[in-house]
C-alpha cells in the first residue's frame, strides 16, 4: 500500500476519474475535488469498494477564488497532509476568439490558469518543508501551438507547461518533483461541454481513451519525468510539428477544429472509454 496522500481536481469525470482509480489502485488514500457532491460521494463510494483506500470528497467550484484556501484550511483542520497534487480540472470552448463572451474566456483562465496557481501557492509549501512531494499538472499537447478556435484554451495549456518547467527548475534541489501531463484528443466530456463532438479532433483516429492517459500519466510522475506526452501519434505529432512555423501549426490547428461532414460524425462521447473498459 502506498500512504502518499493524493489530492484530484476535477476527480468526478474523464482523465481526473480515472487519475482517481489509478492512484486508487496503487493503494493511495483521496481527496477529490469537483463542483457537484452528490457525484463525489458516489465515485468515493466505487473507489472505496473496489480499491480499499480511505477517500475524502470536497465539493468545490476551483473558478471561485478562494476554493484553494478553503480546501487547503479545511485538510490542515483534519491534519491531512498532501503529498501528491494533481491540478487535472480545466475546460475550453469553441469558436472565433471575437465571438465568444469575455466571460467564458476568463472562465477558462481562472479554471485552467488560476486555480492551480492558487492550489500549487497552498500545497507546494508544506511539501517544501517536508523535503518531500510530487506534483502532476494537467497540460495538453495543445500547449505547444497555438490554436486557432481554441485560442484562449490554447494558451492557458502553454502557461501550464512554461510554468510547469519553471517551477521544476525552481525546486530542482529539493526532492519535490513537477510532471506536466500532456495528452492530445482524449474520450471525456471536454468535447461535448466545448462544442467539438462533431469536429476532425473527435471524429478522427487519435482518441485516446481517458483509462489509458491515466495510466501513462501516473507512471510518467512515479518516473520523475518533466512532460509526458501519452501515445505515439500525439509525440509525433508534437515533435513534427516543432518544425514547422508558427503559422502553420495555427492553420493545422484551425482545420483540426472545423467541422467535418454529418455523415462522417460516426463517434459519439464515451465510444472509446467503453470499449476500452470492456476490452480489460
Amino acid at each position: 500500500m502506498n500512504a502518499d496522500t493524493t489530492l484530484v481536481t476535477g476527480a468526478s469525470s474523464g482523465i481526473g476519474l480515472h487519475l482517481a482509480h489509478e492512484f486508487a489502485s496503487h493503494g493511495h488514500p483521496l481527496v477529490l475535488i469537483a463542483p457537484v457532491e452528490e457525484e463525489l460521494n458516489a465515485i468515493a463510494t466505487d473507489i472505496r469498494a473496489r480499491h480499499r483506500v480511505g477517500v475524502k470528497v470536497i465539493a468545490r467550484d476551483l473558478e471561485i477564488a478562494d476554493s484553494a484556501q478553503f480546501i487547503f484550511e479545511e485538510l490542515q483542520r483534519e491534519n491531512v497532509d498532501i503529498h501528491i497534487l494533481v491540478n487535472n480540472a480545466g475546460h475550453g470552448f469553441r469558436g472565433k476568439w471575437w465571438e465568444i463572451p469575455i466571460d467564458v474566456d476568463l472562465s477558462m483562465i481562472r479554471l485552467n490558469i488560476e486555480a492551480v496557481l492558487r492550489l500549487t501557492k497552498f500545497f507546494v509549501q508544506p511539501m517544501i518543508e517536508r523535503n518531500r512531494g510530487k506534483i502532476l499538472n494537467t497540460a495538453s499537447i495543445a500547449g505547444f501551438e497555438p490554436g486557432p478556435l481554441l485560442a484562449v484554451y490554447h494558451a492557458t495549456k502553454a502557461f501550464v507547461l512554461s510554468w510547469s518547467e519553471a517551477l521544476a527548475t525552481e525546486l530542482q534541489d529539493t526532492s519535490i518533483t513537477i510532471t506536466a501531463l500532456c495528452p492530445g484528443p482524449t474520450d471525456t466530456d471536454f468535447f461535448p461541454k466545448a462544442g467539438m463532438t462533431g469536429t476532425k479532433a473527435f471524429q478522427g483516429r487519435n482518441m485516446m481513451a481517458p483509462q489509458d492517459v491515466a495510466k501513462v500519466g501516473y507512471k510518467g510522475l512515479m518516473d520523475e519525468q518533466l512532460f509526458v506526452v501519452p501515445g505515439g501519434m500525439n509525440k509525433a505529432l508534437v515533435a513534427a510539428r516543432r518544425f514547422l512555423s508558427e503559422g502553420a501549426q495555427a492553420r493545422l490547428n484551425q482545420k483540426y477544429y472545423e467541422e467535418v461532414p454529418a455523415s462522417e460524425q460516426t463517434r459519439h462521447r464515451g465510444d472509446v472509454e467503453l470499449e476500452t473498459a470492456s476490452r480489460k
